[in-house]
């Protein structure tokens, strides 16, 4: 079966979460935040269900602090988010060899903030050659103008702009697979 290159594949997809760190999501607009995090919830949950590999990372984890504790809970074991102080996650050691190993050929990303470490990620995979999906509610800025400006560089660059509902029903194609009823109740 062919597959159409503007959808995901959950075969060929890596899920890909930059900094969702507490001290940085406060600084975020509430809606903006809690739709990020939820969002980013469900597709951990759905990437771990359906063996999607994953990525996270942290910057400046020993002044900004880890992970959100909600999302931590859906790693799968042996997995811990990477630090990094660069604002691509390209700059984290082990990121690369992560990114090798999951033979990918698909970005799933999430995260903060849209128009600095999302944006700057989300263009070293667009160099790479990787098909980069860019999902709309699971990022945020401080500013929601930046989270806009960065959303627009992106989809002109070649990113796809997506929803997180849109990937996960990309990701279970149809209605029969395994998997449907339990993945489809992340988002009641």
């Amino acid at each position: 079966m062919a597959v159409d290159p503007v959808l995901c594949s959950a075969a060929d997809s890596l899920l890909v979460v930059i900094d969702i760190q507490p001290c940085l999501a406060e600084a975020m607009p509430e809606e903006e935040r809690e739709s990020m995090i939820g969002n980013t919830a469900m597709l951990l949950q759905a990437a771990s269900e359906l063996d999607i590999p994953m990525i996270l990372t942290e910057q400046y984890p020993q002044g900004l602090g880890t992970t959100t504790p909600e999302l931590l809970g859906f790693l799968p074991q042996n997995t811990s988010p990477l630090p990094k102080t660069g604002f691509s996650c390209f700059c984290a050691e082990g990121f690369k060899s992560v990114l090798a190993d999951s033979r990918c050929s698909q970005v799933i990303v999430t995260g903060q903030e849209t128009h600095v470490c999302v944006l700057q990620t989300a263009f070293d995979f667009l160099h790479q050659g990787y098909q980069v999906f860019v999902v709309e509610d699971a990022v945020c800025s401080r500013n929601p103008e930046h989270k806009i400006y960065a959303l627009e560089r992106m989809r002109q660059a070649g990113a796809v702009v997506t929803c997180g509902e849109s990937v996960l029903f990309e990701w279970l194609r149809d209605a029969s697979h395994p998997k449907f009823k339990s993945l489809a109740q992340l988002i009641r």
